[in-house]
Formats: structure tokens, C-alpha cells, sequence
């Protein structure tokens, strides 16, 4: 019977939500096998079993707060409960003799720091995945670690994570250099726990000068720090910044929960000003009290704001590099009057909002370019590694940037050509909330094959969209403004127009291409009725 703990969940998470249970006490699982879903400040988390066996206790209600590093639930492992319910049979008299001696050498062996080691175990870090490249060491081989301080940066399918220190030591060996992978469930480096190391190296200078000990050395002495202190609780970005200033922790205020030292305290601390000595207060006084033409400038003002990217935003940052860099973008505009399509949504709105679903412009945009697609496929397609095969994709899997809670995503909506438009509208309105709230699966990220933005929600009008690669194209989507056009008697009418913003990978993609396919595009907007032709 063993305690499961829970692990680090990345970026310096300490704690989080118990959103569900999908297990119960009692409940036979499997390895790898869903148990709770958690909710940190940026995502929810699925939490799996690490072997299989039998759930006996959940120490946390649904909506509890859950410390990581502490107890989520207890697990007795496949085999262990008849070991452990059966009674156990009495020792021979030579085993009892013998295990105050075992006892006493596996204590003095520790005392003696035979093994004084720990290797550090990649935790879960969500989301099923079992492996990770190792980007980035922040310490080396040797050198001194804190609680919470950030030990390596990894890099997963999804986002960068920050792997801290679980406790304070002194790291031994790293078991993995930068760019190799790493799997979850395997020690990733290994360190000495400074309650271990140092008693250790105290033995080892009393036997290398027992005589030193009845000698006092006021010089070289330490104070001897109580290990049984509380611990002020703050986030490793929060110590860092503690680090940098020199300040100590146990100083400052935390106006968070629990104590919690925030930026804003620590931000508010250096505010402050320094405590003068008595010295320094009687030679102030022989001083004027300030000098008329001088400004005192506050400290704010002269401080740099530091903000490390991390998880959805660092991912993102590479992805567009990579292809802002490696493809080649071309980039064609165009103005769609979408008077008549604002109608007919208008009209069909009632009824899509009697059947449960909202009705935006968006499936019309999705199902309209879904159409395009079939007589263009090429903006629906992936180049090769090599730049030497064009890949046409089976299905339009439309992409959509949400402007969610963990930074810029682009879930995608599967098979719009196959879908209705209420089918659509349901799944828009689910990945938005998804993304927003930032619930978005693996699933739903991955397969995509063009990209919508709809800039024009924020009050944009052109845009140079920058393509989600291996995508081919994306496009930006403006505001509608009422603007004054032409109808076909020469008069100037009221009409709601929308720019739109194309940028195709011009390997493959020239300007006639994007023009015919805008121009498709466009038609069924414009004019909306004419999709009917072509829905299968």
C-alpha cells in the first residue's frame, strides 16, 4: 500500500484544483489509467495511475485544493491486499534476533552516507505524455540547489515545462544532456538532499580530525539552521526575483493565500525605504532635509519588468519563427461583401437557436472554404521534409486561432466538408469555450490543414497572417464596416463589407492560385444560396 503522490504538473505549479474523481475508493485500475482530472491557473490536467491496483482511499474532495508533492489518493498495488490482510505468521526466533541487527546496520549505514543519493523521477506532465526533449539545464554538475528553483526546461508535443527542484541539495549527476529525450517515470538527474549531505560531510571532518572537536573555532563555526522552520510559501519566479535583490524571503509579507508571497509583495517590499542606522540618522540630521533642485526618482521607474515565455506562448514563438523563417509567404487581399450572407443568418438564427446551436459567421466562412478546397486542393495540402512531394489531404480540417487563457491556440474542426453548418456551430462554439478555458485536447490540435484568424473580432482590418505550419495557407479574417458601394444602377448604396487577408507558401502556392481560390471563396459568400449547389 503505497501513497500516490502528486507530481509536478510544470511552471511552477504548487497546487491545484480536484475538479473530478472518475475513480472511486475500492475501484480496481489499471496503469496509465485516468483517476482524477486537476485544474491548474492555466489548464486541466488528467492525472493516471502509475501501476496497476486497487484505489483505497482518496485523500480530497471534488473542489478541494490539492498541494503538489503531498498525498492525492491511496493505491495498493495488484497482489497487496492479500499480502497485507493476511495475518502475518510468527518469526523464527534467529529472524527476530537478526532484525534490531539489520535494523542497526541499515541505520548506520545511512548515518554513514553509503548512499546518500536520490535520482530525481520525471513526473507526469499530462495529457498522456510519455516522453520529452531535454532543451535547456539551468544548473550543472556540482552545483547547489534550492527548493522550487528551476533544475531543467523540457519540451513536450504541446509546450515548453519547467521541471524545479523538489528539494534543496546539491546536484550529482545529470542523466541527460540537451536535445536528448527523456521518458516520463525515469530519473532524469540525481542529487544529494542537503539534510543527508550535510550530516555526511560533518562525520567525515570529525574522523579526519577528531581532535578539532574539543578545540572551539568561533571563526569557522555556522549557525545551525532549524530544519523544522516553517516554509514561506512563493512561486519560483517569485524566489528568483528574491535571489536577484539578496533580500530573504521570511522578510517580506505575502498577501496570497496561505501566506503566499506574491511579485506585487515583493515588487512593494523594494518600495520600501532602507532602515537607516542610528549613526546615519544623527549625521542626516547635520544635513539639509533635501536639495531644492533635485528629484527623487521612484524606484519603479528604474526597474525592468522580467517575464519568462513559457507553455503555449514559447511553443508558439518557435512555431512562428520556424515558419516565418523557412516558408516563403505570399500575401493577397480581397474585400467580400457580406450584405446578403448577414441576412440570411439573420433569418436562420431562430431556428439554429431552437435546436440548442449559435449561429455565427464563422461555419459559413468554414463551410464555404471547405467547398473551395475541393476545387483547389492544393491550399489543403502539406509539403514533405524535403520540399519534394506535395501531400494532399483527405479531409479539410479547418483550424481556428483562439485567443485563449494559456496564450494563442488553434484547435481545428474535423471534416467540415462532411458537416453541417449547425454541425459546425456546435463545434465552434466548443473548442472556443475549450480554448478559452483552457480545456483544449491533443486531439483537437493536431490534423489540421488551413487556418482561419478572425482578427476582426479585436477591430482589425488588414492583417500579413503568418501560416501555422505544415499548413499551406491561412487566412484573416477583418471587421465588417458599412461602406458605400456601387449597385448596378450606378447608385451609392449602404453595403457591409469585410477585408480579408490571405498568406499562401509560395513553393507551392503562386498568385493565381490564391486569386482563383479567393474568388471561389468569395462567391459563396457573396452569395450565399449558390452553396446549395454543391453540398453533397
Amino acid at each position: 500500500m503505497s501513497d500516490f503522490i502528486l507530481p509536478d504538473i510544470g511552471e511552477g505549479i504548487v497546487e491545484c484544483e480536484l475538479v473530478k474523481w472518475l475513480v472511486s475508493e475500492g475501484d480496481i485500475i489499471e496503469e496509465d489509467q485516468p483517476v482524477a482530472e486537476v485544474m491548474t491557473d492555466k489548464a486541466l490536467v488528467e492525472i493516471p495511475a502509475p501501476y496497476k491496483g486497487k484505489v483505497t482511499r482518496l485523500y480530497h474532495k471534488e473542489g478541494d485544493i490539492a498541494k503538489v508533492h503531498a498525498p492525492l489518493f491511496e493505491l495498493v498495488e495488484e497482489g497487496g491486499d492479500s499480502q497485507q490482510d493476511s495475518t502475518p505468521e510468527p518469526k523464527a526466533p534467529e529472524a527476530a534476533s537478526e532484525t534490531p541487527a539489520t535494523q542497526a546496520q541499515a541505520s548506520s549505514g545511512e548515518a554513514d552516507g553509503d548512499d546518500p543519493t536520490e535520482d530525481f523521477i520525471l513526473p507526469d506532465i499530462g495529457e498522456g505524455i510519455v516522453e520529452c526533449e531535454v532543451v535547456e539545464w539551468r544548473v550543472a554538475e556540482g552545483d547547489e540547489i534550492e527548493e522550487d528553483q528551476p533544475v531543467v526546461d523540457v519540451m513536450t508535443d504541446k509546450a515548453m515545462v519547467e521541471i524545479t527542484a523538489p528539494k534543496a541539495g546539491r546536484v550529482t549527476k545529470l542523466y541527460h544532456k540537451q536535445q536528448e529525450m527523456a521518458r516520463v517515470h525515469s530519473p532524469l538527474f540525481e542529487f544529494v538532499p542537503r539534510e543527508r549531505d550535510e550530516p555526511a560531510q560533518a562525520q567525515k571532518t570529525s574522523h579526519a580530525a577528531p581532535e578539532a572537536e574539543s578545540k572551539p573555532t568561533p571563526t569557522t563555526a555556522q549557525p545551525v539552521v532549524s530544519r523544522n522552520q516553517p516554509r514561506t510559501p512563493a512561486s519560483p519566479a517569485v524566489r528568483r526575483i528574491v535571489r536577484e535583490h539578496d533580500l530573504d524571503l521570511a522578510d517580506i509579507t505575502g498577501s496570497g493565500k496561505d501566506g503566499r508571497v506574491l511579485k506585487a509583495d515583493v515588487l512593494a517590499h523594494l518600495d520600501k525605504p532602507a532602515t537607516t542606522s542610528p549613526a546615519q540618522d544623527s549625521s542626516g540630521e547635520s544635513q539639509p532635509a533635501s536639495s531644492g533642485g533635485e528629484r527623487r526618482r521612484p524606484s519603479r521607474e528604474q526597474e525592468v519588468r522580467v517575464e519568462p515565455i513559457r507553455g503555449m506562448k514559447a511553443a508558439m514563438a518557435r512555431s512562428m519563427v520556424t515558419s516565418a523563417t523557412t516558408i516563403p509567404h505570399f500575401i493577397y487581399s480581397e474585400d467580400i461583401d457580406v450584405t446578403d450572407l448577414l441576412k440570411l443568418r439573420e433569418q436562420l438564427k431562430p431556428e439554429a437557436e431552437a435546436s440548442g446551436s449559435r449561429l455565427t459567421l464563422m461555419p459559413f466562412f468554414m463551410k464555404a472554404m471547405a467547398l473551395a478546397v475541393q476545387e483547389y486542393p492544393v491550399l489543403n495540402s502539406r509539403l514533405n521534409d524535403d520540399v519534394t512531394e506535395i501531400h494532399y489531404q483527405p479531409q479539410c480540417n479547418i483550424g481556428m486561432a483562439v485567443d485563449g487563457k494559456a496564450g494563442l491556440m488553434v484547435p481545428n474542426i474535423k471534416g467540415v466538408e462532411d458537416l453541417t453548418l449547425l454541425g459546425i456551430a456546435d463545434e465552434v462554439a466548443r473548442l472556443t469555450e475549450a480554448a478559452r478555458s483552457g480545456r483544449v485536447s491533443q486531439e483537437d490540435l493536431k490534423g489540421g490543414t488551413i487556418t482561419i484568424s478572425n482578427i476582426g473580432a479585436l477591430g482589425g482590418t488588414y492583417a500579413a497572417p503568418i501560416i501555422n505550419p505544415p499548413e499551406v495557407a491561412i487566412v484573416a479574417l477583418g471587421r465588417t464596416q458599412k461602406l458605400p458601394r456601387f449597385d448596378s444602377n450606378g447608385q451609392v448604396v449602404e453595403r457591409s463589407i469585410m477585408t480579408v487577408s490571405w498568406a499562401g507558401d509560395h513553393r507551392i502556392i503562386d498568385g493565381g492560385t490564391i486569386a482563383r481560390f479567393c474568388n471561389r471563396w468569395k462567391g459563396y459568400l457573396e452569395s450565399p444560396q449558390s452553396m446549395l449547389l454543391h453540398l453533397g
